[in-house]
């Protein structure tokens, strides 16, 4: 018979063999990032499509998933965020590295960029994978950023049944209007073109950068008397409303700036992602506001 010393040791050493086999287990079912992103194009209810800006930014997409952060853009403030509360799979709607495309071209030093190096550095050494999830949310129906917007703002009695972006609203003045969408919206510094006292009962809500046609288009409606906007080239959208209202037309444009416009929609696209992601932690990490306005 073996001493008993032995056989405590040997029980000890198996415990301790049986308990890291058992972790290696359960490490091996958690979801990779790749599998989740997989889940996500099976629930978005749109076809994926192969011309998308929608893809693995950053990372390795077979990393097993720790938690997942869902962000209206992937910041330097927001990435240090996430990795302190754990998560390590980031969903962005905006680009990472300041392009559309997510290319370096337009920087001097392209990937010698001081702050790009940074950036790169800080999600290498997290092991951070980051995947872009815009244009097949956009094509939801209803658009999830406009859905978390509308939310937001609670304006879907309001909501046009027929055009999910035009609101009829009890009358109020532009002025009252920009003061209640820059309170629900929790707004720093927000910008408005046209009359304080102009009467508004007809809302048009293009979050993001929609671009001067669709603005236009919806200016051009006769009914329309703002139209609320993320971002626009001043030359274009802020120059057609500012003649519209030197001519005598009842116009006004609200401009949010480009997170505040949409950040609710990402809150929503969180909410939505937990009806089906349940075997892993999922936050919702807001960008912070970048503007801020000197007191007079």
């Amino acid at each position: 018979m073996p001493p008993l010393r032995f056989i405590k040791s040997t029980t000890v050493f198996l415990i301790a063999i049986a308990s890291l086999t058992s972790a290696a287990f359960a490490g091996d079912q958690r979801l990779m990032a790749r599998e989740v992103i997989t889940r996500i194009q099976q629930h978005v209810g749109d076809p994926c499509r192969s011309d998308t800006v929608d893809t693995f930014k950053a990372g390795n997409p077979d990393t097993p998933v720790t938690g997942v952060a869902v962000t209206m853009m992937a910041t330097l403030d927001v990435l240090q965020r996430a990795a302190a509360s754990g998560n390590n799979l980031i969903i962005t709607h905006e680009p990472t590295f300041y392009d559309h495309l997510d290319k370096t071209d337009q920087l001097p030093e392209k990937e010698n960029d001081q702050v790009l190096a940074a950036k790169r550095q800080f999600i290498e050494k997290h092991g951070l994978v980051i995947w872009r999830f815009h244009d097949h949310w956009h094509a939801r129906n209803p658009d999830g950023i406009e859905a978390g917007m509308v939310h937001a703002l609670g304006w879907e009695k309001f909501q046009d049944p027929h055009n999910q972006y035009l609101f009829a609203i009890p009358e109020t003045t532009l002025e009252k209007l920009a003061a209640v969408i820059k309170r629900q919206l929790g707004i720093h510094v927000m910008r408005v073109v046209g009359v304080p006292d102009l009467r508004v009962t007809k809302v048009a809500l293009a979050p993001g950068a929609a671009g001067f046609s669709r603005h236009a288009e919806a200016l051009e409606m006769t009914a329309v008397q703002t139209l609320v906007i993320g971002e626009a080239h001043e030359w274009e959208t802020v120059e057609y409303v500012a003649d519209a209202v030197t001519e005598g037309k009842q116009k006004s444009l609200i401009i949010l700036s480009h997170i505040p416009s949409e950040q609710a929609g990402m809150e929503e696209c969180t909410r939505w992602l937990k009806t089906f992601l349940t075997e892993v932690a999922i936050q919702f990490v807001p960008a912070s506001e970048p503007f801020w306005s000197p007191k007079p």
